[in-house]
């Protein structure tokens, strides 16, 4: 498995906070800040936008860190991704990603 996906099966290399970060690219932080605070309806800062990848060692944006619901559960039952997980069809948690990218259901189960 690719260590840049996300526990949730999203592509992490594809993330804008990622590009961002390896590039050290501050008008792609000041997009993606603009972007996700309005999408989110939260203070979202360019100094926010910086991780290395959601199952790496480094930074992490603020939401990866410490609100993925997602992550939280992964590591907590010490699984590489959802896909992993027993639960993966009845999942409420997962089921968010899913609603928004039925791809990453496919991707999960593969």
């Amino acid at each position: 498995m690719k260590d840049m996906i996300g526990y949730c099966e999203l592509d992490c290399e594809n993330c804008d906070a990622y590009i961002a970060t390896v590039n050290d690219d501050n008008a792609l932080r000041e997009k993606t800040a603009k972007l996700w605070a309005e999408l989110n309806n939260a203070p979202i800062l360019p100094e926010h936008i910086n991780c290395e990848g959601c199952r790496m060692n480094g930074a992490k944006t603020v939401f990866c860190e410490h609100m993925c619901e997602i992550r939280k559960c992964a590591l907590n039952k010490g699984v590489s991704t959802c896909g992993d997980c027993p639960e993966l069809d009845t999942c409420p948690t997962v089921r968010v990603i899913i609603s928004n990218n039925p791809s990453a259901l496919e991707k999960l189960k593969e």
